[in-house]
């Protein structure tokens, strides 16, 4: 791997893994250049794996708080490419994001300060929502179009 992914191999040696709900190669295999949503879905998932493994306690903080870091730097740059006035996301999408981006970048500073291995689960958690919803199809045009609109049932379903 690049230099911006350390090696922690040795976190995860001999220990049996929570996560993931993908297979084991899933991780051993980048995705091929071409794919932004699996490339980034990969490194979200990836980055939630290492953050898990390094949570254990037997862990040393130091090896905890590099995954963090890797965390951080990945959120930093999808916060810089939504900022960008070339971002092809609607502008509502961004927003969601820039606000989730502010909230990792705030909860990482959290971690960092005072090594709490329990606020890393939320962090954990953003990943893979973020990742399930990169790893899906997205739904092509035409399926769009012959969709019905959603029918509200009862008061309750309309907002």
């Amino acid at each position: 791997m690049g230099t911006m992914c350390p090696n922690y191999s040795s976190v995860s040696e001999g220990r049996p893994m929570s996560y993931p709900n993908y297979s084991q190669a899933a991780y051993n295999s980048i995705p091929q250049p071409g794919n932004p949503r699996a490339t980034e879905a990969w490194a979200l998932t990836e980055a939630a794996r290492r953050m898990s493994l390094a949570q254990k306690p037997e862990i040393p903080d130091e090896e905890m708080l590099n995954a963090v870091r890797l965390n951080w730097r990945l959120w930093t740059i999808f916060q810089a490419e939504l900022a960008s006035p070339e971002s092809v996301l609607p502008l509502e999408m961004r927003q969601d994001m820039l606000s989730l981006c502010n909230f990792v970048d705030k909860r990482t500073v959290e971690i960092i300060s005072d090594t709490d291995r329990s606020k890393i689960d939320v962090l954990i958690n953003i990943n893979r929502q973020i990742a399930a919803g990169l790893f899906a199809t997205p739904p092509q045009p035409e399926a769009q179009a012959e969709q019905p609109a959603p029918q509200a049932t009862s008061t309750n379903d309309v907002v």
